[in-house]
């Protein structure tokens, strides 16, 4: 199920270097056998050795006596010598400082490696990748739980119904399902989701009059979520294909779909959302609902614009979930050529212009080319959408064994089982 993430790169800026202290007592040992403590500081043999040494006296202030157990285990730090700041900088301005750990050794080449010189080069970027640690250190894009938006499937039954084309993914009922769910969300890191709504065909028509029914299931599962959970963010999707009887985004024609958008972005807006989402693809609803709801006092809800949305077959399993495939036709007069790389330049200056907050492209694996445009021409927070179809194509390769979804060394695997990225 669905997420999305602001594409900024994140870089790293500093390092931090941890140190630990082993301290040895330099020491004269009374008697061992031929053995010098004083050759052998920090001896570690692997029997089990017993000695003692005393600490000689400095400005005359006799020193504590230092227990070493020398053991088998080569990790096994010392104990701490119980010398002062002073007592220790005096040990090692008389070159008896303790000792370290011996270096680790370098790993062998396998058997049979060619001896050559090394390549003379000033850089290597492969230092920079040598392990785990160095690797999170330099990496470029940190997506972490907070950049995700949590899409959720809902309706009116008391359970929670599987929807065959997305395995693992459930319409949830409102008051149950729904609330146990975002609650797991949260419990990982999530807070953030979007709602989309499985609407009874009694209550759809060819204007979507139920969009703005202000007790209609998304209103109702706002406010219920925001009486859980009073910080969590809610947005919504803005469009007609669920409430169509026709199962179009709008009434086809584009000035008067606006309309219809308006009422219902206030009506969510009123029920407590956060951010409204038009998915439409209509001309200039981006503004129309900016002015409808500053005029409803809501000036402090966010429009993430659906900028980029192109036809595609992705969207199957989605329209699967909510039953809202179109009853004639397709989208292809209001949603994008996916041949047309520059029009997503003009659809996003438009939806700048109009007062966007979020600018979203959708799908967004087959348009990482459209979201690099968008990322390199606007200030604005860019958004991608992993569609439906692309969850269930992943899903379906691991079925087959063609992808091991678990690795997740591309991302890919690592937000499968969520959706948007």
């Amino acid at each position: 199920m669905p997420l999305f993430a602001d594409y900024c790169s994140i870089r790293a800026s500093f390092f931090q270097v941890m140190a630990s202290s082993m301290y040895h007592a330099p020491c004269g040992v009374r008697s061992m056998k031929g053995l010098d403590c004083r050759n052998y500081v920090g001896l570690k043999p692997s029997t089990n050795l017993n000695f003692s040494c005393v600490r000689t006296t400095i400005k005359e202030r006799p020193r504590r006596i230092l227990v070493v157990r020398a053991s088998e285990t080569q990790n096994d730090s010392l104990r701490k010598t119980g010398m002062s700041i002073e007592e220790c900088e005096a040990a090692v301005v008389a070159g008896k400082g303790p000792e370290a750990p011996p270096v680790p050794p370098k790993a062998a080449a396998p058997a049979g490696t060619p001896v050559v010189p090394s390549l003379p080069l000033g850089r290597r970027p492969r230092r920079n990748r040598k392990s785990p640690a160095l690797r999170a250190a330099f990496q470029e894009t940190d997506l972490k739980p907070g950049n995700f938006v949590y899409p959720l499937f809902i309706h009116e039954g008391e359970e929670d119904t599987p929807i065959g084309a997305m395995p693992g993914c459930y319409r949830l009922g409102w008051r149950h399902g729904l609330v146990e769910e975002v609650s797991k969300a949260r419990d990982v890191g999530v807070n953030s989701v979007v709602l989309f709504p499985k609407v009874p065909d009694a209550l759809k028509s060819p204007t979507g009059v139920e969009a703005y029914n202000d007790n209609g299931l998304v209103p109702r599962a706002i406010r219920l979520l925001k009486d859980k959970y009073p910080d969590l963010v809610i947005y919504t999707d803005v469009a007609l294909d669920p409430y169509s009887s026709d199962g179009h985004d709008g009434v086809i024609m584009n000035d008067e779909t606006v309309h219809q958008l308006c009422k219902q972005a206030v009506s969510q807006a009123r029920a407590g959302a956060d951010v409204v989402s038009p998915s439409d693809m209509m001309d200039g609803r981006v503004g129309a609902i900016r002015t409808a709801l500053d005029a409803e006092g809501f000036q402090h809800v966010s429009i993430m614009s659906y900028t980029a949305k192109y036809a595609s077959a992705f969207y199957g399993p989605f329209r699967e979930a909510l039953d809202s495939n179109p009853r004639f036709g397709d989208k292809k007069t209001y949603q994008m050529n996916p041949a047309n790389y520059r029009e997503a330049q003009v659809e996003a200056n438009e939806d700048e212009s109009e007062g966007a907050d979020i600018l979203l492209v959708k799908p967004g694996l087959p348009y990482l080319d459209i979201v690099r445009l968008l990322r390199d021409s606007s200030p604005l927070p860019i958004a991608a959408y992993q569609v439906s179809g692309e969850y269930s194509m992943i899903k379906a390769g691991a079925v087959l064994k063609m992808i091991d979804e678990g690795k997740g060394h591309d991302g890919v695997a690592n937000v499968s089982s969520t959706g948007w990225c």
